[in-house]
């Protein structure tokens, strides 16, 4: 009997996984593009996960006369600085910035309905 060995189950960590990736958090950092539905109709379009090298208040000027919507730029204890626009603008905001030269199409995710 003593040639039987015994494995002891361990605790599993089903994100221990993601954990890891966010040790290199340089090597693939995500735009995160969001639309929040306000009352009625209204939307709101956040962008959030910009490099703090760029200036969030020269991008929004940007985005506000290309697309004639308002907009304001939100600092977050959590998120950081987060870009927020007036209506529904997820496909202008990321062809906007793939043409700009911000961020390359594949580090971007479009979130919503």
């Amino acid at each position: 009997m003593s040639d039987l060995e015994v494995q002891v189950p361990t605790a599993f960590d089903p994100f221990a996984d993601a954990n890891a990736e966010d040790v290199g958090a340089g090597t693939k950092e995500y735009v995160h593009i969001r639309v929040q539905q306000r009352n009625g109709r209204k939307s709101l379009t956040t962008v959030q996960g910009l490099k703090k090298e760029y200036s969030y208040s020269k991008i929004l000027k940007d985005l506000k006369k290309e697309f004639c919507c308002n907009g304001t730029v939100v600092q977050d204890s959590e998120l950081g600085q987060v870009i927020q626009l007036q209506g529904d603008q997820r496909k202008n905001v990321s062809t906007f910035l793939v043409q700009a030269g911000l961020v390359k199409k594949d580090n971007i995710k479009i979130h919503g309905f």
